[in-house]
């Protein structure tokens, strides 16, 4: 009974150490909410994040102030949504295309 036991561990570590880490599966490239976002630095080269944001950020009647970024594989670059600021007679527009 014991050596069954000692075999299904050595089992189970082995495919354990045979699968691959990451941890950022399932972590859309572009990601927010009213506050602000992310976006990945690979989609940087690809897509106009600028345009990306300033959508995102219209949507919720708000400005973007980009942050930070980590120009980095991995990386993301950070943004916020602030209100609109003081004087301004417009509100941002959607672009919907």
């Amino acid at each position: 009974m014991r050596m069954i036991g000692a075999a299904s561990l050595v089992a189970i570590y082995g495919m354990l150490a045979c699968a691959p880490a990451q941890a950022q599966w399932g972590v859309p490239p572009f990601k927010g909410n009213d506050t602000g976002g992310i976006i990945a630095y690979s989609l940087a080269t690809r897509a106009d994040i600028r345009a990306m944001a300033i959508d995102h950020c219209a949507g919720y009647g708000k400005v973007v102030k980009f942050l930070g970024v980590q120009p980095h594989d991995g990386g993301y670059i950070s943004f916020a949504c602030r209100w609109v600021p003081y004087g301004a007679v417009d509100r941002p527009l959607r672009t919907l295309y």
